[in-house]
């Protein structure tokens, strides 16, 4: 990632958010990391790092403690390790001791809930094996305190025991001694101290030939010397000598852990980088737990969309102060890339171009930022910017000089995956002739496609932004009844300086402020309110040419769910139509089975010809009825949305496929193929077709066949009576009976029905009527004549 110029971490203050993370760690080596951070392009990577910050700060809002502590580095501990036959110190082997006991509990951490949980947390150390085996064999040397076992060997053990005896028979002798000389007014009153690793009495130095015994030093002042008493003399030999064999037995304690301990060194090598990787994660999310961050979502190519943003810092130190941060909302993608930031002096600009760059560099290092979470961020290549006063004595250049070497790097090496971050872009120099220059630069940025935020007070560069594509004024607010700054952001329109408003409120007098807008003009003062009415305006164009695009699709929309409605409205109409022609053709059917009786009596009256002409009538109006079925069956086979049939299969024909004649046609089962032949069973057919007549079919239409054409059916219409008796009867049970009656009517096509209810208190009459009204296909009821039964029958005629 190329950042231009040298000092421009320090120019975006992102120096000051290193140091904040600096004062996080809790070792060395990440706090080395964390001002080595590299700036990432790639999406997935800094996704990752991102997710992996987010998790912890969950863990932290959560108080879900994640066990990371001091640890130190163990570079030149493990450097020394890995020579053979050296004996590392007590000190190195509590500094591996420290990291393995952090590595072990961040292993027992990660419980099978708090994997799901904390997925890309548990994805580092995943492909990693703890060994136990380590911890426990330092355990045997060393305790809690990092203080050699007494138990670290049976040895070990029997020397100290011994120490402890001579120690204490020691202090018995000491103690009479102490009490024999002290009744003698031979010693000071210190009684006694510690001389070259061993306890001496404190004597007078006139006394000093009255106590037998070796003499291991004298005071400064030559007054006090301190003696060691002949008696204990052989017990503090003693003692010497059992050190001695301690430190010997010590030593080859720590030379067989060395020995241990040597093969795992990379192993610890590794637990130490993971440590410092969650030591540099942990920084992170502390830091955006006080800033409040979230991880935006990241898109693919430059972009720059925030939603709430926040300087970081501002927000840091506000938030210490009780103050508010004001937010704001910016995209910078495809259509506006460039944003032209005007305004009053002190009213946030600044801040407003500096948060950019601040929140893309964090964001490219793997920090979370503060900012709504729905915000966007794209990945730039180069970040270029030109901030503050950057003359320079020893390069002989003035301000504006600087400048234009600034903008030569940045034409130089700018693209499409660049962010540009100018302040007070044009200044230094003539207005005039600064602004005209500024206005070429931006032009020629813009057509090299870069993103960027210039901030500016030039009249020239608001309207050029007004009429370039690409590029979009914004101003920060100024409260012109109060005359101060809101440090709100406006996208969309240019923004005034609020000089003479300023400059009023500063104290400065009328006298001099009326002259000052007489050398104005009213020209100058009126080109930002024209460019502001104008932005307005252009809005509002853009607001309705977008309002009437969206329109347009949803008129669009609807026309396709009309036509889909429309097609579907015709399939089903069709539908019902054939369902009519099967209801007809069991009419015909029927009809024919009249008609064949009335044949088999002509013929039995010797009346042939007769019989031939009826017969051939029936068979013409059955042929005819079966052609329509199927004539308008394969139409709404054909035109039926594809949405009622499951897609007709593509390729080879193969047993068990569903096809059809090429020609039309029933469709039917592949029972065997024959070379170039299909055997296809078509109902109650079976055809034998070549393959190339054959096309792969929908499935068949399932629509509901009469059952009037089979022989269950025909048998139901001659064993139906169209007289049905319900006296006597619940009207729960009269009511079932007569449904059951009048739908078995309707399947045999009885035309005329009779209900027998009888007079009573007309509760069944009334219940048979309420009933028959339920029925489309009834013409009309009635009562008939007294003789006939009157109003204790009901008729039903279809």
């Amino acid at each position: 990632m190329r950042l231009e110029p040298k000092d421009l971490l320090e120019k975006l203050e992102f120096d000051k958010i290193i140091a904040l993370l600096d004062k996080e760690c809790l070792g060395e080596l990440g706090r080395q990391a964390i001002h080595r951070l590299p700036f990432m392009t790639d999406v997935n990577e800094i996704e990752l790092r991102l997710r992996e910050v987010s998790e912890y700060k969950l863990s932290i809002s959560k108080s879900d403690h994640f066990p990371l502590s001091q640890y130190e580095d163990l570079a030149e501990d493990l450097k020394m390790l890995d020579i053979e036959g050296y004996v590392l110190s007590e000190d190195g082997f509590v500094r591996i001791n420290t990291v393995l006991v952090i590595i072990g509990s961040i292993f027992r951490f990660f419980t099978p809930d708090r994997q799901k949980l904390y997925p890309s947390l548990f994805d580092i150390i995943r492909p990693v094996n703890f060994d136990p085996q380590l911890n426990a064999a330092i355990g045997k040397v060393f305790d809690e305190n990092g203080d050699i076992r007494p138990d670290a060997s049976p040895t070990l053990l029997t020397i100290r025991r011994e120490i402890g005896n001579k120690q204490r028979e020691l202090d018995k002798v000491f103690r009479t001694l102490i009490n024999n000389y002290r009744n003698s007014g031979w010693l000071t009153d210190n009684v006694e101290s510690l001389r070259n690793n061993r306890r001496v009495l404190s004597v007078p130095v006139e006394h000093k030939r009255k106590i037998r015994g070796i003499i291991h030093d004298e005071s400064a002042t030559g007054r006090t010397a301190f003696i060691e008493p002949e008696p204990v003399i052989e017990i503090n030999n003693d003692i010497f000598d059992l050190q001695q064999e301690e430190r010997r037995e010590i030593l080859r304690i720590l030379k067989d852990l060395s020995d241990t301990l040597r093969p795992y060194s990379p192993t610890i090598r590794q637990y130490l980088s993971l440590i410092t990787q969650y030591d540099v994660i942990m920084t992170k999310a502390r830091l955006a737990n006080a800033m409040n961050a979230d991880m935006p979502k990241l898109t693919q190519g430059p972009s720059f969309g925030t939603e709430m943003g926040k300087h970081p810092l501002l927000y840091l130190k506000n938030k210490k102060t009780g103050r508010e941060t004001v937010p704001f909302d910016l995209k910078l993608h495809g259509e506006n890339r460039i944003l032209v930031l005007s305004g009053p002096n002190a009213g946030g600009k600044s801040i407003l171009m500096k948060s950019v760059g601040l929140l893309q560099l964090m964001m490219q290092s793997g920090m979370l930022v503060p900012m709504d979470e729905i915000s966007e961020m794209g990945t730039f290549e180069n970040i270029f910017a030109d901030i503050g006063d950057s003359q320079s004595l020893e390069d002989d250049l003035s301000t504006y000089s600087s400048r234009l070497v600034y903008m030569h790097k940045f034409l130089e090496h700018a693209n499409g995956k660049t962010l540009v971050l100018i302040d007070e872009f044009g200044s230094g120099t003539d207005p005039k002739m600064g602004g005209a220059i500024a206005e070429a630069i931006l032009k020629e940025l813009n057509e090299r496609k870069v993103f960027g935020v210039i901030t500016t007070h030039y009249s020239n560069l608001k309207m050029f932004a007004f009429k370039t594509p690409g590029i979009i004024n914004g101003s920060m607010l100024f409260d012109q009844e109060h005359l101060a700054p809101t440090y709100m952001f406006k996208a969309g329109r240019p923004g005034s300086s609020y000089a003479f408003e300023i400059a009023q409120k500063s104290g400065l007098s009328k006298k001099v402020l009326t002259y000052a807008r007489q050398r104005t003009g009213k020209n100058e003062v009126a080109v930002d309110d024209l460019l502001i009415n104008l932005q307005r305006e252009k809005k509002e164009a853009e607001d309705k040419l977008l309002e009437i695009t969206l329109k347009e699709r949803q008129l669009e929309k609807l026309i396709k769910s009309y036509d889909e409605l429309h097609r579907d409205l015709e399939y089903r109409r069709k539908k019902f139509q054939l369902e009519a022609k099967e209801k007809n053709l069991q009419v015909v059917v029927k009809d024919n089975r009249e008609m064949e009786k009335l044949v088999r009596d002509i013929r039995e009256q010797q009346n042939l010809e007769m019989a031939k002409v009826l017969a051939e009538k029936a068979r013409l109006e059955r042929e005819e009825a079966e052609k329509a079925v199927i004539q308008l069956e394969e139409q709404i086979y054909n035109e039926a949305p594809l949405t009622q049939f499951k897609k007709a299969k593509a390729g080879d024909i193969q047993l068990g496929d569903l096809v059809r004649m090429k020609s039309g046609g029933s469709s039917g089962t592949v029972e065997a193929i024959d070379k170039s032949k299909a055997i296809v069973q078509m109902g109650p057919m079976r055809l034998t077709v070549k393959l190339r007549d054959l096309e792969h079919a929908r499935e068949e239409l399932n629509v509901q066949k009469q059952k009037s054409i089979s022989v269950d059916t025909l048998n139901q219409i001659a064993s139906f009576e169209n007289k049905l008796d319900i006296r006597g009867l619940t009207p729960d049970e009269a009511l079932r009976r007569v449904e059951e009656f009048m739908d078995r009517a309707l399947m045999t096509s009885a035309n005329n029905l009779q209900i027998v209810h009888g007079r009573g208190t007309g509760v069944l009459r009334r219940t048979v009527k309420n009933k028959i009204r339920e029925y489309r296909e009834v013409k009309q009821s009635y009562h008939p004549a007294s003789d006939e039964g009157g109003d204790g029958v009901t008729v039903v005629e279809f």
